[in-house]
């Protein structure tokens, strides 16, 4: 699927607008054991149901909603035997603070976008499958990604996830003095809501505004067994302690990045 809004004889004027790329990259990972190979089969199903590429789409253009820009077109696919992709191109409704024509508003800044791609994961040989999701939102012009991020967090059951911003670029004021970022904060979790972050037990800062580069990682306070269990009546089954270390150890890993 392909939409698009835009004429082919529509030029696209963009001198005069605030020049600034801001990148947000969520990357999650949701975790499930699998008891037996028919429950993989399950998992890769239940995640082509619930997160197939028409459905990331959704997500994607609800995050376009929260930061106010505008959707041009918009790309699906989804891939055998697992995964999907999606982009969604868009503009930016603010225009830089300046008035821009209607005709332009529609079309502005289609340099701005979002993508995600998904990676179920059901091969490994103790079942403890996984699926990760990479998003991008990258926008140029007033638009501030980090004003999604409680809306991915909430669309998503996040059990490791990493965060990074980047600015790039530079704008210039009217006396023509040039900005390396044109909003101010301390830290990521500056916009993560409360209660979101206290469903998490690790959490880690890097932040070097000097360089306009933030990371923030996350992982979820570990709950029981039923929690990540494709058939919650197997929660006495007497392999389940076992295949719960093995799922927190895979947790501290992949949060950690060792072997």
């Amino acid at each position: 699927m392909f939409q698009s809004n835009i004429k082919p004889d529509e030029r696209i004027k963009i001198s005069g607008f605030n020049n600034l790329t801001k990148i947000l990259s969520f990357n999650l990972y949701d975790f499930c054991i699998a008891l037996n190979d028919d429950q993989k089969a399950q998992y890769v199903n239940y995640i082509h149901d619930k997160y197939n590429a028409n459905r990331i789409a959704e997500i994607s253009k609800r995050i376009v909603e929260i930061i106010e820009a505008n959707i041009l077109a918009v790309s699906v696919q989804d891939y055998d035997p697992v995964g999907a992709s999606t982009m969604v191109l868009m503009s930016d409704l603010k225009g830089g603070g300046s008035p821009i024509p209607s005709a332009q508003v529609s079309a502005h800044l289609d340099k701005s976008h979002i993508t995600a791609h998904t990676y179920p994961d059901a091969a490994d040989p103790d079942g403890i499958c996984t699926f990760r999701v990479d998003i991008d939102v990258a926008t140029c012009g007033e638009i501030i990604p980090l004003n999604a991020i409680n809306y991915l967090f909430e669309a998503f059951e996040c059990d490791v996830v990493y965060v990074d911003y980047v600015v790039r670029g530079y704008a210039r004021l009217e006396n023509g003095k040039k900005i390396y970022n044109d909003h101010s904060f301390n830290s990521i979790q500056d916009f993560i809501k409360p209660e979101i972050k206290s469903d998490f037990t690790f959490i880690s800062d890097i932040n070097m505004p000097q360089s306009n580069i933030w990371q923030s990682k996350f992982m979820v306070k570990i709950k029981g067994a039923e929690n990540y269990l494709l058939n919650p009546v197997d929660v006495n089954h007497p392999d389940v302690p076992a295949k719960m270390e093995l799922l927190k150890n895979e947790m501290h890993e992949v949060y950690h990045m060792i072997h």
